[in-house]
């Protein structure tokens, strides 16, 4: 199983609000097309009285989030321990997303706990699957990846201040 790389996304929304369902709507169009898969999402409500509501959705099934964790699991056990750290971190990541969910209840107290009260934040993990072909290529050409980072429009501000300063 080849995966694209994982993005962890964390988003805020201050208030009461009633969520219609278009994010999680456009999460599934991306998923339809193959763009991005939703490996865990975490969404942590705290009402005004600090009353806590968590939900979670995932896009794997229990087979795709059990090789999925495999394949994190193996990777890590291969930096960890080499060849033999990869087979037991395989079996590890397996068993650690038996339930679907690479997020668990700890994570939902931790970002409860990080949130203020009247307020809502979410915790994504998102593969983007539009990658993997393009990794590949890039690997069956020879190539090698040098850098791989995300530029915000705030990182480009951030550039656009620093040269207004020289």
């Amino acid at each position: 199983m080849a995966i694209g790389p994982v993005q962890l996304l964390v988003v805020g929304f201050e208030g009461e609000r009633e969520f219609t369902g278009e994010i999680l709507a456009e999460l599934h169009r991306l998923r339809e097309h193959d763009i991005v898969r939703l490996v865990d999402l975490m969404a942590v409500r705290k009402d005004v009285d600090g009353d806590v509501e968590a939900i979670q959705v995932s896009d794997l099934s229990e087979e795709q989030a059990e090789e999925f964790g495999a394949v994190v699991g193996a990777l890590i056990g291969f930096g960890a321990a080499g060849e033999e750290g990869a087979e037991a971190g395989a079996l590890a990541g397996a068993e650690a997303l038996e339930d679907r969910h690479a997020l668990d209840e700890q994570d939902a107290w931790y970002l409860a706990d990080a949130i203020p009260n009247d307020s809502t934040a979410a915790v994504a993990l998102l593969e983007h699957r539009w990658a993997i072909p393009l990794r590949e290529k890039i690997l069956e050409a020879g190539g090698t990846v040098f850098a791989d980072e995300w530029v915000h429009p705030s990182d480009l501000v951030a550039a656009g201040v620093a040269a207004a300063k020289e």
